[in-house]
């Protein structure tokens, strides 16, 4: 099997309302990069996007009267728990858990104003 460069075995494929906007959010918190955009004819809903975070893709498109939405929950490890559950808070997400120390890291985690749930975890605790 050979899966297309920039492509992972599984990937997450959230069907958002205010697809565009989550990708602006991704872009601003976990410096996603957009790797590719196609929007529909009305030119005011997003078909189909890929982003990319480290390496890993996310696709993602609009909700539509055929595909309602569907969020989802997401793991993400990151280099500064602390800094980046900031921004996510700065960029309108909701805190469902507070930064703390666990035996594996920093965590903590969002609600981001998409409905999506991000689990935010740096591998060293932070000081």
């Amino acid at each position: 099997m050979e899966i297309p460069k920039g492509h992972q075995v599984i990937m997450p494929y959230l069907i958002l309302k205010g697809a565009i906007k989550f990708i602006d959010f991704a872009m601003e918190v976990f410096n996603a990069e957009l790797n590719l955009s196609k929007m529909r004819e009305d030119n005011e809903t997003l078909m189909h996007a890929e982003l990319n975070i480290s390496g890993s893709t996310i696709m993602l498109c609009d909700a539509t009267f055929d595909w309602k939405a569907a969020t989802g929950n997401l793991f993400i490890y990151v280099d500064n728990a602390d800094e980046t559950y900031h921004k996510a808070i700065k960029a309108g997400a909701k805190s469902v858990l507070e930064l703390k120390d666990e035996s594996y890291g920093r965590t903590c985690g969002i609600c981001d104003p998409f409905g999506n749930v991000w689990w935010i975890t740096s591998l060293k605790i932070n000081s």
